[in-house]
């Protein structure tokens, strides 16, 4: 009894020296495998500033971070069992319930999609309306990604098909430049920094911004939750430390992202995601900011808008039962803010 007593008051003293150390014991798994499909983008900013302002290991968490070409890439991954977690688009998590999938969004990165729809004045110098997208190579990140979801919502609206266009694959970075560049796309669908470089250079004509939170709202009749961090139900269940750790991180980062100014970013940032411009960067950071979520909560009506959208360009989600609260939860984020009122 004397000895565990011992014990217990040499671990408390530990828990005053060495914080995290402490925390790290506590957690059911610390170290842990997170996927994400194209990390340099802005729309996993919060995710790129938890890791490099050491967020995750404050909560005594060693995070190993795989990116992907896209989301769809690394929603496969989790599936697959090569992720515990995943940063991508709230939508998967109301998808894969139609496949038998009970994965939860439990932290938001952004409230708004920041995906970027624009033609190409190359390839498509008379665009006028949707239709004139017919039979046209539209590049996305990857298919199935949240950037082919946003061209297959734009399309239904305008009573065309997925089938209508090609989908080609271009990634989130130099590559879709250089497609877009060499004509090898008629329109592209991606996110920042890629859209402002295209932008600066006169080498992309927007006809749909969903950085702009009101255009994204209207666009989809409600808030649309974008990025966030996500895992199947049952590691959920079993992690639940783990869990409101990766929360915690995040909710930091999105209330340090709210604060910061550009030369913040840009130290915070890795050279290698700005693209060879640090004010094309700017741009880009200054253009989503307003998209990017201020402190990690998920839009009550948000699993909602996201199966309208999902239901207009896949009929066979039409007659598929869908439990909507299962698909995410601010619980953990509550606590988050809780404990970093101020990030």
């Amino acid at each position: 009894m004397t000895s565990r007593r011992h014990l217990l008051l040499a671990a408390g003293a530990t828990a005053i020296g060495a914080p995290a150390l402490v925390r790290a014991q506590t957690l059911e798994k610390p170290k842990l495998t997170l996927a994400v499909g194209g990390k340099n983008l802005l729309y996993y900013l919060p995710l790129t500033v938890a890791e490099q302002l050491g967020y995750f290991k404050a909560e005594g968490l060693d995070v190993s971070i795989v990116d992907f070409a896209g989301g769809a890439q690394a929603l496969r991954a989790l599936v697959g069992g090569s992720a515990d977690v995943v940063s991508g688009a709230f939508e998967h998590t109301v998808n894969m319930q139609a496949k038998g999938q009970r994965l939860r969004a439990f932290v938001l990165q952004g409230r708004a999609p920041q995906v970027v729809l624009g033609v190409n004045p190359k390839t498509l110098p008379g665009y006028r309306v949707p239709a004139d997208l017919k039979g046209k190579k539209i590049g996305v990140t990857a298919p199935g990604s949240s950037t082919n979801v946003m061209v297959n919502y734009f399309l239904a609206r305008a009573g065309l098909k997925p089938g209508d266009v090609s989908i080609v694959g271009v990634g989130a970075s130099q590559g879709a430049v250089a497609a877009m560049r060499a004509g090898q796309i008629d329109a592209i669908s991606n996110l920042d920094p890629v859209i402002s470089l295209l932008r600066r250079g006169n080498e992309i004509r927007i006809v749909s911004d969903t950085r702009i939170v009101a255009e994204a709202d209207k666009l989809f009749g409600g808030p649309m939750p974008a990025g966030c961090l996500y895992a199947p139900q049952a590691f959920v269940d079993r992690n639940p430390t783990t869990v409101q750790a990766l929360a915690n991180a995040i909710v930091r980062a999105d209330k340090w992202i709210q604060k910061a100014g550009a030369g913040d970013i840009l130290k915070a940032v890795p050279e290698s995601y700005q693209l060879g411009d640090r004010a094309i960067y700017v741009d880009a950071f200054l253009a989503a900011k307003g998209a990017l979520s201020p402190d990690g909560t998920i839009p009550e009506a948000g699993a909602a808008t996201a199966l309208r959208a999902l239901q207009s360009i896949d009929e066979s989600l039409k007659s598929a039962k869908f439990d909507l609260p299962a698909a995410w939860t601010n619980d953990f984020v509550r606590r988050a803010n809780t404990k970093y009122p101020h990030g």
